[in-house]
């Protein structure tokens, strides 16, 4: 397919969910899937916009008569989400999160802005708005193909998720609805297929370098597309970039087919199938459903916040790889640590006792497997474990306990045993030691004196000290 010659044109937009408390409340940012303490009953009318008009988009969503239902929970839901009660002043970590990303996509910060509303009436937000600010403008992210432009960056509430929908009604769960997330889009610099997905994997390793949230549904891209001859359309409903080539190639051939029965296609919003194919979701929305937010005052970013943000600002994932490959470790506890998200905790321990490779095995491995020998849930082992590790390390620092008695040490603790308790070693009489190797080189003859090693520290724990027990063994293997 030569894009240049079919005068493709597109831009992502990308919206990412930052793992802080809710934007305009102090209300947590948890999702639950157990039974909602109630239930309240909305309809949703159309108001114009700042130009005095009624956006087509909002008309549209009018148009369908749709009844809304609520669903929320009393620790994390709260009037605000109803919009019963005035928004709170905007949560100033998730502005300092917004103020990282635009400044490592080279975004220019505007140091005055005005929180908006922007008409939404798919339900999805119970006062029938959106609340967002535009944080950054004028930005780029370097890709094999150029510069990529970021047109603008933008802080803003995210909507309610929908649990069931049906021809006249639709049941929402206000738990997502205020969890911050910034909006990216960029402009139409992408040239093909293969670079829109270069393009968004670029930007989401900026976002994840950054403290957003994880996991299903925290990060969604949406692909606007127009060849020559044809209106632009906006694609959504896909998150992973594995997609993005099948769903572009799928849209520039349905717009082809207009371009040759000479048909004007029509500009709207569609949503994108699991086969990589669209529906038609509603038709694109325009500048007429926006209007400024009364119940907050301007937002002021000043010089000092963002020096601030500067001097505090991550690193790259890449960057952060290459630092831990010139630490010894490898690509599997690498990719291990990113993925159970403890880069953090694996540098506080390291800083503690330098030995990349036993600190990694500690936090990715022995943890998993003390929580399961002992049956804890994750949130348990962290409690009784984790807690104490940076203890842990610090004696065996002081040699007041081996690496050979970590583990045990470390199972202790998850019974819930204190870490004065937990570090005392029961003494053992040697002449039993010796007498249980003997036997065992005996049953298993020809093994290594470090093959024994193994069989005898896993036998005694950290019960005995790796020095002693070798010396037990040099006596017997020749």
């Amino acid at each position: 397919m030569d894009y240049e010659k079919l005068g493709f044109k597109s831009g992502l937009e990308i919206h990412q969910q930052l793992d802080t408390h809710k934007l305009f409340c102090d209300c947590p940012s948890v999702l639950r899937n157990d039974e909602p303490d109630y239930e309240v009953e909305r309809r949703l009318h159309a108001v114009a916009g700042e130009s005095g008009e009624v956006d087509v988009a909002v008309a549209h969503e009018v148009s369908l008569n749709k009844k809304f239902i609520y669903q929320g929970y009393n620790e994390n839901v709260c009037l605000v989400d109803l919009d019963e009660e005035p928004p709170h002043e905007i949560n100033s970590e998730a502005l300092k999160i917004a103020l990282q990303i635009a400044i490592l996509l080279n975004c220019k910060i505007v140091p005055l802005s005005q929180i908006m509303r922007k008409t939404v009436l798919n339900g999805s937000n119970t006062g029938g708005f959106q609340r967002t600010v535009m944080i950054a403008f004028d930005g780029f992210v370097e890709t094999s193909r150029g510069n990529v432009r970021i047109n603008h960056l933008f802080l803003e509430e995210d909507s309610a998720r929908p649990v069931e929908k049906t021809e006249d009604k639709v049941i929402y769960r206000l738990d997502r609805l205020g969890i911050p997330l910034v909006e990216i889009a960029t402009r139409a610099d992408i040239k093909d297929a293969e670079h829109a997905k270069e393009t968004a994997l670029k930007i989401g390793e900026i976002l994840r370098s950054c403290k957003v949230r994880r996991g299903i549904g925290t990060i969604r891209q949406d692909i606007n597309i127009s060849i020559k001859g044809t209106n632009r359309v906006e694609l959504k409903g896909f998150q992973d970039p594995k997609m993005m080539i099948k769903t572009v190639e799928n849209e520039v051939e349905r717009q082809l087919e207009f371009v040759k029965v000479k048909k004007e296609n029509s500009e709207e919003v569609r949503n994108v199938l699991e086969d990589g194919s669209s529906e038609f979701l509603r038709p694109m929305p325009g500048s007429a459903r926006m209007y400024p937010e009364t119940d907050l005052p301007l937002l002021k970013i000043h010089r000092d916040l963002i020096n601030e943000v500067k001097r505090t600002l991550p690193k790259l994932r890449s960057v952060v790889e290459e630092e831990l490959r010139k630490e010894g470790l490898g690509e599997d506890m690498i990719k291990l640590l990113f993925k159970q998200n403890k880069v953090e905790e694996y540098k506080e321990l390291l800083a503690i006792f330098n030995n990349p490779n036993l600190v990694a095995k500690i936090l990715l491995m022995w943890l998993k497997e003390v929580g399961t020998k002992n049956n804890l849930g994750e949130e348990r082992v962290e409690e009784l474990v984790e807690d104490n590790l940076g203890n842990v390390l610090s004696l065996l620092v002081k040699k007041k306990i081996s690496e050979n008695q970590i583990k045990d040490v470390m199972d202790k603790l998850a019974k819930g045993e204190s870490l004065e308790d937990a570090i005392k070693v029961e003494k053992i009489d040697l002449g039993d030691v010796e007498e249980k190797i003997l036997k065992m080189i005996k049953s298993k003859p020809g093994l290594s004196e470090k093959a024994y090693m193994g069989l005898v520290m896993k036998e005694f724990g950290g019960k005995v000290s790796g020095k002693e027990v070798m010396g037990i063994i040099g006596k017997f293997v020749k």
